[in-house]
Formats: C-alpha cells, sequence, structure tokens
C-alpha cells in the first residue's frame, strides 16, 4: 500500500515563502494524478492543487491562484507545492493526496492521503 508523507512546512512570516514536498513510497507514483489540500481548524478541507500524472495539466483553488504552484518529480515519486506571498489565511494543515478518476476538486475522488504538514503564517 502506497504511502504519501509530506515535509516542509513551519512558521513564515507574511509575504514569505515555503516549498512542501510529499514522497510517496509506491513506484506506481507517476501513474497517478497528485493533489494537494488544506484544512484550516474549524473549517472543511479545501482543495488548493491538482496536477496530472505526466504534468500535462495543473489546477488550482481560487485562494491560490497566481501563488501557488504544484510540480512534481516522477523519477523521485514526489511532488511539490511551491508557495509564495503567503498570507496569514493560508495558516492550515496541508495534506497531499493521490487522485483517481473523479474531480480534481472532490477529496472524495482521492483514495490515499498523507499526515498532513502545518503552515503557519504570521502577519
Amino acid at each position: 500500500q502506497v504511502q504519501l508523507v509530506e515535509s516542509g512546512g513551519g512558521l513564515v512570516q507574511a509575504g514569505g515563502s515555503l516549498r512542501l514536498s510529499c514522497a510517496a513510497s509506491a513506484r506506481t507514483f507517476s501513474s497517478y494524478n497528485m493533489g494537494w489540500f488544506r484544512q484550516a481548524p474549524g473549517k472543511a478541507r479545501e482543495f488548493v492543487a491538482h496536477i496530472t500524472w505526466n504534468s500535462g495539466m495543473t489546477y488550482y483553488g481560487g485562494s491560490v491562484k497566481g501563488r501557488f504552484t504544484i510540480s512534481r518529480d516522477n523519477a523521485k515519486n514526489t511532488v511539490y507545492l511551491q508557495m509564495n506571498s503567503l498570507k496569514s489565511e493560508d495558516t492550515a494543515v496541508y495534506y497531499c493526496a493521490r487522485g483517481g478518476s473523479g474531480s480534481a476538486y472532490d477529496p472524495d475522488t482521492y483514495d490515499t492521503w498523507g499526515q498532513g504538514t502545518q503552515v503557519t503564517v504570521s502577519s
């Protein structure tokens, strides 16, 4: 069974940058679409970004579009989330997930989730 492990979270000042990584244990990683979601305390899980298996297509949530970039390196079984111009409202636990064949925006489409990494943006 595939495992996903996120890293790269931390505390950053508003306007700063962070890069999250998500390493997958399975050699089948390159066959799957991947996504990032986030969840702030008391709020529902929110779609952040999605990338297709061959990096041919990317999708972003409206609140992060133009500031965040998703990418992947299939040779390293890793997906990344580059986050720039961070705002206090980006504070959340960030999760990567392995996607299925449904909507990129729907968390129920994803069948495997990492444990999450905390991102805290101070204003």
